[in-house]
């Protein structure tokens, strides 16, 4: 029996969708299916996320394929903390505003200026999680009743001699801290990575950020870099330091 046979789906373009890909000889274009259902794109960009963050499908490529494993509720965590409760999870593609808005309210007011340029790649892109030849991406994000409210981002080269190591960037809305949604997103990212065989995390902060270098040293971090006036903002130059974690 097909997966779309016995997998109850809750939208018929969703079913569709995974119907096209699941019958197709092999991977094929999301391009190629999109027409085929003549469903319009922000729509069929939408299913897709949800296909995927559910382990129906898969993307390599620019292409899909059917998965055939279902949804893995391991991939979503719940936790409550002193009264709030958070949800620890992949990002989807229907998480973009909502993330790209996070990281511009908590990169924004602590001139986390790595973080403001991640913002500014995800907002035009495609994808927020990105696998290819060249680049890698991945992002978890924290949400509370289904909104973002702090993300983790894990970046890294496809490039033989920088295979092992990966830039991460990582806040919480201000209102959302002190409950260890920073501690748990961590957690969720260096256990990815060490799944992923990266030996090294790294994290350029200004050293004006005096709050988020001392949550990473809390999390194991060490200051292995500091580059002096390495940033200029309203006049003033800023150090950049940059911490390492291994996972």
């Amino acid at each position: 029996m097909q997966v779309s046979e016995a997998f109850e789906f809750t939208h018929e373009d969703r079913k569709s969708i995974y119907q096209c890909i699941e019958n197709s000889d092999g991977p094929i274009s999301a391009e190629e299916v999109r027409e085929s259902l003549r469903l319009d794109p922000s729509g069929f960009r939408h299913h897709v996320a949800i296909l995927k963050r559910d382990g129906l499908v898969e993307e390599r490529g620019g292409r899909l394929r059917a998965t055939f494993e279902g949804s893995d509720e391991a991939d979503e965590e719940t936790f409550d903390a002193e009264g709030l409760s958070f949800t620890i999870r992949p990002a989807i593609e229907t998480d973009r505003s909502g993330l790209v808005g996070v990281i511009r309210q908590v990169a924004g007011g602590k001139t986390y200026t790595v973080a403001e340029s991640v913002a500014d790649i995800i907002d035009h892109e495609e994808t927020v999680v990105q696998s290819s030849p060249v680049r890698s991406r991945m992002f978890f994000v924290a949400t509370v009743s289904d909104e973002v409210v702090g993300w983790i981002h894990l970046e890294s080269p496809e490039l033989e001699k920088l295979s092992h190591t990966a830039e991460l960037t990582l806040g919480v809305l201000e209102e959302y801290q002190g409950h260890g949604i920073g501690g748990h997103l961590l957690d969720r990212g260096l256990d990815w990575a060490e799944e992923k065989g990266y030996e090294k995390l790294y994290n350029s902060i200004p050293s004006t950020n005096e709050d988020a270098i001392d949550f990473f040293e809390a999390h194991g971090g060490e200051i292995e870099a500091v580059r002096e006036d390495h940033y200029k903002y309203e006049g003033e130059y800023i150090d950049e330091v940059m911490t390492a974690l291994e996972p």
